[in-house]
């Protein structure tokens, strides 16, 4: 049964399948936003009857974390690194020119649908600072030029 854009039959399979390993309530949201691409809050309830939690638990693991996305992504993500070494190297102003030319902030989509984007604290590319992923794909040495390239590219590419 699909329910808003998530299937509520979905979720409870990959909670049945990993409710009894160590660490299940992790594993079963990392495994729903990986298949979905969010954790719709109607799914706590069914994820904490599966790990016989409250739903305040689950709730305040999902909204602790901010890997975690509550709502449905746009077509792509772009993560910009705003940890240390990547602010030493512009991803301060990486970031304005990114918010200035999408017209949205760190959290949201754009208007169209085709792109979020989103604050990380490390992407583990310090030696190539500032760096971001666009759908998982990592570029470091990161410049305005560049991104507004993979904007270009993603523009192009929109399905």
């Amino acid at each position: 049964m699909t329910t808003n854009g998530w299937d509520k039959s979905a979720i409870a399979a990959i909670a049945g399948e990993l409710k009894d390993r160590p660490g299940a309530l992790m594993l079963i949201l990392r495994r729903i936003q990986d298949e979905l691409g969010w954790i719709p809050e109607q799914s706590v309830a069914l994820i904490a009857d599966a790990l016989n939690l409250s739903r305040a638990e689950v709730h305040g693991v999902v909204t602790f974390y901010h890997d975690f996305r509550r709502h449905p992504p746009g077509r792509h993500v772009m993560r910009l690194c705003r940890a240390e070494s990547c602010q030493a190297m512009g991803a301060g102003a990486l970031a304005r020119h990114l918010k200035e030319r999408l017209k949205i902030d760190f959290g949201q989509t754009t208007a169209d649908g085709n792109l979020t984007l989103e604050a990380v604290y490390c992407l583990g590319n310090c030696a190539c600072s500032p760096a971001i992923t666009v759908d998982g794909d990592i570029h470091g040495r990161v410049t305005p030029a560049l991104l507004d390239a993979l904007l270009a590219s993603l523009q192009e590419h929109r399905q």
